[in-house]
């Protein structure tokens, strides 16, 4: 509608036009409002809701140089027009120039700091460009100003997601879907981050809301999968995941879905099944280049470096592609053919430079594997320069540093302050530690149902519960959760405080977990080497331990021991842990998440059981 402060441009009869134009507009035919909005700019060129209207026509018919002349002309006409800014900024959305739509929405909050639309849009323009607390500031402003906009909170709640905040996220989806029950998008993001928070049987009913709100997608079916997987219901995701294909057979994630189950949950006897099923839907789209590379992808991860190697090699008869020459070189590189591999990412490197953190995180991986440690050194820098976070990059670095003799090896890990085994006190309501354990190792063996170890896992030997472990509504785990934050945060209170140090700037008051799961070693088993890309902090609670392991550890032997400093041996750079830890049940090893750790295997008939768990500071 137009605004009364330009209506005084215009005679009574061409508000009245101009009224009629907006309504033909909003009904879908911008044609002939656009007819009406020429003649009366004609009539009246100094109007700035005239062109205003213009403006929005030839936008809605997809002519955005002559739109974005007119909203300029309005707003010459009606400098600081919130309303013309808003709408301006909408289209400069809608056109791409997310950078110029996110000014001028601030212009429109600077002219009228009132007008909660302007700062709900200005949060939705942040959250498209990954300005993640900006989003939150402008939508916090937009939902005070608006408390009842459905919209707002769910944008809200997008914002704390990406932020990682997830029980925040689950407050404001939850008022979005109160403000509005049919609001399917939102009930699904809610199921999704309850999902996410280990409430399983509260994301399936979301999620089954957003279904009978309308919303029908592969996304969704895909999401209802995983989530059964995670509620322990292997056998319903199984077939949900094939109907899945079925119904969507373009929809590559839903393929990738399947062969994890495959793989993870099928038949011990047929290994082979998940790569099977997954090469059979690509021979039968073979016009799927999404497919083909997932598929790609997903054979490196299951060590099939030859079969990915066929896969990309079928891709590049369509032509040069930078993502296929990156999965080319990571394949040769797992391959051991790392001069072929060295020319790819040299090449790669000139052509994208360094921007890319995953790319330089391969990168410095193959010059460490070749021996280049200063250029390695050098790569990992870069890496840390792009994102300070990157817990990757700085176990590199690290490396890198060691291999050079570099003193700040020991400043980046501190092996001694860094590392810790801490007691647990067992929550209230046990007799004790062993009273605990008990029941605690109850708890959790039901949750093992997987017959191996998930797919690009350090797991070797064992299985691993799917999902959040910590959230699922069980009062065991729940005060597990409780008390094994307890001591973490004790624990924080000793280390010291260093701007500058990539571990010790992020403390903060207390931390939040990022991911948490339970690991069922059995004989032979092991982690290898890794990383916690996700985390800042690591952890790993022992909560039951095989007779051998008990007794090898009295005796000295490092068997079922976690140690650290270690790169994978794959990197074939020979280099001894620098500390090893004997693990003792009821203790939780802390270390920070750059820091390569692994255990060594051990044999015995009895499962070695623990929990591990991601976090995050949290608070200042």
């Amino acid at each position: 509608m137009a605004s009364p402060a330009s209506l005084k441009a215009l005679t009574e009869t061409q508000a009245k036009q101009l009224d009629s134009a907006f309504a033909l507009l909003t009904t879908g035919n911008a044609s002939n409002a656009l007819v009406i909005a020429r003649r009366l700019v004609g009539e009246a060129p100094q109007s700035p809701d005239a062109h205003q209207l213009i403006a929005m026509c030839c936008a809605d018919v997809g002519d955005v140089g002559e739109a974005d002349k007119a909203f300029r002309r309005a707003l010459e006409l009606a400098p600081g027009n919130a309303l013309v800014l808003v709408n301006y900024a909408t289209m400069l959305r809608k056109a791409g120039r997310l950078d110029d739509a996110l000014a001028t929405f601030r212009h429109a909050t600077d002219a009228a700091p009132s007008l909660a639309k302007a700062w709900i849009e200005l949060g939705l323009t942040a959250l498209q460009l990954r300005k993640h607390e900006r989003a939150q500031a402008a939508l916090a402003r937009g939902v005070a100003l608006q408390p009842d906009s459905a919209l707002a909170w769910h944008a809200m709640g997008n914002a704390r997601r990406a932020e990682g905040d997830i029980e925040a996220a689950a407050d404001a989806f939850r008022k979005a879907v109160v403000l509005r029950p049919g609001y399917a998008t939102a009930w699904a993001n809610l199921g999704a981050v309850l999902r996410l928070l280990g409430r399983t049987d509260e994301a399936l009913g979301c999620l089954e809301q957003a279904g009978r709100s309308g919303y029908a997608s592969a996304e969704l079916a895909d999401t209802i999968t995983g989530t059964l997987l995670d509620s322990g219901r292997t056998d319903e995701a199984l077939a949900r995941a094939k109907s899945l294909v079925n119904t969507y057979p373009d929809f590559a994630p839903g393929h990738l879905t399947l062969a994890h189950i495959l793989w993870e949950y099928g038949d011990a006897a047929d290994a082979d099944a998940a790569v099977t099923a997954f090469r059979t839907a690509v021979q039968n789209r073979r016009d799927n280049r999404g497919l083909r590379i997932m598929f790609a992808r997903f054979l490196l991860v299951v060590r099939r470096g030859e079969d990915a190697l066929e896969q990309i090699r079928i891709l590049q008869a369509a032509g040069p592609d930078p993502q296929l020459t990156r999965i080319e070189a990571d394949a040769l590189e797992a391959l051991g053919q790392s001069e072929r591999a060295g020319a790819l990412y040299e090449r790669l490197h000139r052509a994208i430079g360094g921007a890319d953190v995953t790319f330089l995180n391969a990168y410095t991986r193959h010059l460490l594997s070749k021996g280049d440690w200063k250029a390695a050194a050098d790569r990992a820098t870069d890496a840390t320069r792009v994102d300070p976070g990157n817990q990757e990059a700085w176990s590199y670095l690290g490396t890198a540093w060691r291999l050079l003799d570099d003193p700040r090896e020991y400043w980046l890990c501190d092996y001694e302050r860094f590392i810790c085994l801490l007691p647990v006190e067992p929550p209230a309501g046990f007799a004790g530690t062993s009273d605990f354990l008990d029941a605690l190792t109850s708890t959790l063996e039901p949750l093992h149902q997987a017959s191996r170890e998930p797919v690009q896992q350090s797991l070797r030997g064992g299985s691993q519960t799917p999902g959040r472990l910590f959230g699922r509504p069980d009062p065991v785990i729940a005060a597990t959760h409780a008390s094994l934050l307890r001591a973490v945060q004790r624990w924080m209170h000793t280390l010291p405080t260093d701007p500058h140090h990539p571990f010790l700037a992020r403390k903060a008051r207390s931390v939040r977990v990022s991911g948490s799961w339970s690991v069922r070693l059995w004989s032979s088993g092991s982690h290898v080497n890794h990383i916690h890309p996700e985390g800042w902090l690591s952890s790993a609670f022992y909560v039951s331990l095989p007779p051998s392991v008990v007794a090898q550890s009295e005796a000295g032997d490092p068997a079922g021991c976690i140690q650290f400093g270690q790169p994978p041996l794959e990197l074939g750079l020979d280099l001894p842990p620098r500390r090893v830890i004997r693990p003792e049940a009821g203790r939780l090893a802390v270390f920070p998440s750059y820091m390569w750790h692994g255990t060594v295997p051990f044999e015995d008939t009895q499962p070695r059981l623990t929990i591990a768990f991601d976090m995050v500071p949290s608070g200042k």
